[in-house]
């Protein structure tokens, strides 16, 4: 069945290939990107010249994740033409280097993208889906949410944040015919490494020595795996979001690790029957259960 489909961060990496995939498989989407007339204008072309050569249902839509008074605007746009069925919360923006090193601006702009971002699209799309209690949520996190490696800290921190908010809209809109449901990829071949903020205190950075060269080594190492003949393929994380939406509501898992998990599956296992205790535990064992 057709759904219409919101997706942010779609300029590259897992935004634009999973718009690409989703409109294949027969839906209507709406790719968003930032600065679509500016920064990102050659992106959209690209995208608007592939949907007029196969014959894909795409719109391309202007919409800052960053920015309360885009999200609305956006939203309200796609509104106007249709319903949201679902919305992929993609966009996101990583980082790389001694934690201490990052200034609190830094830390700051990639909290409002990766976390707060999340936070104004869901707030912008929910009150239509609770309203024709129909609707589906994926957010895109991160293995990094759940274990963690050092000199990916503020990234890890905002991953680890975007499961505390997916876990708690998904009770909270259970039982209102709405799912909220997580994706957790591993390391991909993505522009998303190659554009990792890099601390800006080089002080900072400087004064941790031969430890403080080891982030640079790990993104070469990164890189190299990632040209390999065993390199994975980021069309996994389109192909597993394709997947959870294909799947009857109630029925999805609420997390699916995809690529290397790093431990990141058996987190998962082992805390799923710890939070089923402590929301019984609150006597709200029924949000528990998506209807």
């Amino acid at each position: 069945m057709s759904k219409t489909i919101l997706i942010t961060g779609t300029s590259s990496g897992f935004g634009r290939d999973t718009a690409e995939t989703l409109a294949r498989c027969g839906h209507h989407i709406f790719a968003s990107m930032r600065a679509t007339a500016d920064k990102n204008r050659g992106h959209a072309e690209a995208l608007r010249r592939l949907a007029v050569a196969e014959n894909l249902n795409i719109d391309i839509l202007d919409l800052d994740v960053t920015s309360s008074d885009s999200v609305e605007r956006a939203v309200a746009s796609v509104l106007e033409r249709s319903r949201i069925d679902v919305l992929v919360n993609n966009a996101g923006i990583a980082a790389m280097g001694v934690s201490e090193a990052f200034t609190l601006e830094q830390a700051q702009a990639l909290f409002d993208t990766n976390v707060f971002g999340i936070l104004r699209t869901t707030r912008a799309v929910l009150p239509s889906m609770r309203q024709k209690r129909d609707g589906l949520v994926i957010n895109v996190g991160s293995i990094l949410g759940r274990v963690t490696f050092p000199f990916l800290g503020i990234y890890g921190a905002s991953k680890f944040a975007v499961e505390a908010l997916t876990e708690s809209f998904r009770y909270e809109v259970s039982q209102l015919g709405v799912e909220v449901v997580l994706v957790q990829p591993s390391a991909y071949p993505t522009p998303m490494y190659a554009s990792a903020q890099q601390p800006r205190d080089a002080g900072r950075g400087g004064e941790y020595g031969d430890i403080g060269e080891i982030p640079g080594k790990m993104l070469a190492h990164f890189m190299r795996s990632f040209q390999g003949a065993n390199a994975p393929n980021p069309h996994d994380v389109a192909e597993a979001i394709a997947d959870l939406i294909a799947q009857p509501r109630g029925r999805r898992p609420i997390r699916t690790v995809v690529g290397p998990p790093f431990g990141a599956d058996v987190v998962n296992a082992q805390t799923a029957p710890v939070q089923g205790r402590v929301v019984e535990a609150l006597g709200l064992g029924m949000l528990a259960k998506v209807v």
